[in-house]
């Protein structure tokens, strides 16, 4: 264990390393290698670095946020049904519209949408509002409404650099490390 900490602490002092001289010391190898972005080395050294430690905190927000609407999806079927979305406990102003919009936009685009699930188009304040609004189907799986509030408005604040490509640093990356063990423990 110990072992297995120090080992830990090694990779991520190469990587500050890394970081501060911009030199590349072979760590990111098999991720760099395995690039489907063209002429991805003719970004600077320092951006490619950042950008590799922002992976792994997307990669954290990417699952939370997912996860969350697989919950409530899940939970909103096992009330209403399939057709959930087209229900009374989906906000036809403040969400439903605002999601089908997006839906439109991309597909007026002439991109792929991403998805048929129109809960995939709402925004993460969205999916808060979704919880808080059918607390009746909530409060067997969260300990307070409140904390629901509370914990997604901390992790909207957090998702903003993350979601716009802003580097952060370690003191917001420990916030969000709380902010998602502060998520899993609201849940009774």
């Amino acid at each position: 264990m110990a072992f297995g900490m120090s080992g830990q602490q090694v990779v991520s002092d190469l990587r500050k390393v890394e970081m501060d001289t911009g030199h590349e010391l072979g760590l990111s190898a098999t991720k760099e290698n395995s690039r489907k972005v063209t002429e991805y080395q003719q970004f600077e050294a320092d951006l490619r670095m950042q950008a590799a430690r922002m992976s792994e905190i997307y990669e954290v927000f990417f699952c939370l946020e997912n996860s969350i609407r697989r919950l409530v999806r899940d939970a909103m079927v096992e009330i209403e049904g399939p057709n959930w979305w087209g229900s009374v406990r989906v906000d036809e102003n403040r969400i439903r519209k605002e999601a089908e919009q997006r839906r439109q936009k991309e597909i007026d685009s002439g991109i792929t949408p991403r998805s048929e699930d129109m809960i995939d188009y709402t925004t993460f304040g969205e999916l808060s509002q979704l919880i808080t609004d059918n607390w009746d189907v909530f409060d067997a799986i969260f300990v307070s409404k409140r904390a629901v509030s509370n914990v997604t408005n901390q992790l909207n604040l957090l998702r903003g650099p993350i979601a716009h490509c802003n580097d952060t640093d370690d003191l917001e990356q420990e916030r969000l490390n709380l902010a998602v063990r502060s998520w899993f423990k609201i849940m009774s």
